[in-house]
């Protein structure tokens, strides 16, 4: 895995995980990497100071704007998946098998799936990921 500072046309600063330097290129170029503020695709690798062992002491908590770009960024993934992918419910992991083994049409799809299920995909091949969870509003704290 390979961490990149990236910057947006409008200068928005975010980082990148991506599984290589070519990964970066590939997901570039397709349109897939998105700054998590405005939207835009209009991403560049920014300069990245490399990472130094030394003493100066860090905090385990990312700066506060730093959680709020990812808090909306994770309810930007999961309503692109509410809006254009199929719910199939509790049957998220029989429908997510069939379409890997080519018994059932491909499409996106979302749903309900145990700890067990989702373990059981992943030693099989099937690619699955968690949805992020809905974002909490401020009436919903009490």
């Amino acid at each position: 895995m390979i961490r990149y500072a990236l910057r947006c046309e409008h200068e928005h600063e975010f980082e990148g995980w991506f599984p290589s330097s070519d990964g970066y290129d590939e997901q570039a170029a397709r349109g897939l990497v998105e700054c998590p503020v405005c939207a835009s695709r209009q991403v560049r690798k920014a300069i990245m100071a490399p990472a130094l062992a030394g003493t100066r002491k860090t905090t385990s908590e990312p700066p506060r704007h730093t959680q709020s770009m990812m808090m909306e960024a994770l309810a930007r993934v999961r309503s692109h998946v509410e809006e254009n992918f199929d719910y199939v419910g509790d049957a998220f992991a029989r429908e997510a098998r069939a379409i890997h083994e080519g018994r059932s049409e491909h499409r996106d799809i979302y749903g309900e799936a145990s700890p067990g299920e989702v373990r059981a995909l992943r030693e099989d091949g099937v690619p699955v990921a968690p949805l992020p969870p809905k974002p909490v509003e401020p009436g919903d704290l009490n």
